[in-house]
């Protein structure tokens, strides 16, 4: 009983998932940066830099260069889940300067599943192919910094497996789990499992950087494609996102299952960061990009 209490409890104080972690779209976003030309990058760096959260930015990367900036600019479609400025879709907060949209969007980060394929839930791969439109077709600098930012995390979370996910268990958030390789949290979601696997949260700086580098030279680029088969692919890995193995209480990650699970993990990731960059280097990278100042 006592075993049973415990475990209930760190699975009610485990946070709710998001995506992959910081760190993964961290990852991402470097491995895409090192994908632009100089160009590219410098007005990628200009569109950021009229955000309104730029200041922001800067403070959580301790650092000026542009490409710490566009890791940070990744992470903010999860970070104003938790920023009171910001609310639901039925709530109502005041209007941020510079920002004609102060919602949340929760349901733009997944796209859940009925068992026949069919969309349940989610505008995930929706709202990827609104916003690479929207980029490619307006000269409004507020339009292009609010999408952009949008568009780094999405192609990052149609990455991650369990984001295209079955809506019964709501992408393995109602899948709980337990998990010997993290003594902070030993029961939890199994879509909080897959989310942390890139790394702690923190991961920023020359160790960021360090990473994203053994990334590329350990896994291969990935073949073209379009974003209907970025979702079918992390649809087929969902046949191998969740464990078989018995633990005590719950089903339990055992080391094979863990092992796996980092591979397809890096490889998503070195895939989520060459089709960001490529994607980014389509949009801007030949002539003169719109919206310039």
């Amino acid at each position: 009983m006592k075993q049973l209490l415990l475990a209930l409890l760190l699975s009610l104080a485990a946070p709710v998932s998001h995506a992959w972690n910081a760190a993964g779209h961290r990852l991402t976003a470097i491995i895409a940066w090192q994908q632009l030309s100089l160009p590219t990058q410098q007005h990628i760096a200009e569109i950021l830099a009229k955000h309104p959260d730029y200041e922001r930015w800067l403070q959580k990367a301790k650092s000026t260069q542009a490409s710490a900036i566009f890791a940070e600019a990744s992470t903010w479609p999860d970070d104003i889940r938790n920023d009171p400025r910001f609310h639901e879709e039925l709530g109502k907060t005041p209007p941020i300067p510079g920002l004609a949209d102060n919602r949340r969007h929760k349901n733009w980060h997944f796209v859940n599943l009925n068992s026949d394929g069919s969309v349940k839930a989610g505008l995930l791969d929706q709202k990827i192919e609104e916003f690479s439109h929207l980029l490619r077709s307006t000269a409004k600098i507020e339009q292009i910094y609010y999408a952009l930012p949008w568009l780094l995390h999405l192609v990052g979370d149609i990455h991650q497996p369990l984001h295209v996910g079955q809506y019964d268990d709501n992408g393995g958030n109602a899948f709980e789990i337990e998990n010997p390789y993290n003594h902070r949290l030993p029961f939890s979601s199994l879509h909080t499992y897959w989310d942390d696997l890139p790394g702690p949260p923190w991961l920023r700086g020359k160790r960021l950087t360090q990473k994203a580098n053994r990334l590329i030279a350990s896994h291969p680029p990935p073949k073209p494609a379009t974003v209907r088969i970025w979702r079918s692919e992390s649809l087929r890995l969902l046949a191998h996102a969740y464990p078989s193995t018995a633990g005590s209480l719950l089903p339990s990650i055992n080391e094979d299952f863990h092992r796996q699970a980092n591979r397809i993990t890096e490889q998503r990731i070195v895939d989520a960061g060459f089709r960001l960059g490529h994607l980014l280097e389509n949009i801007w990278g030949a002539g003169v990009p719109r919206g310039t100042p």
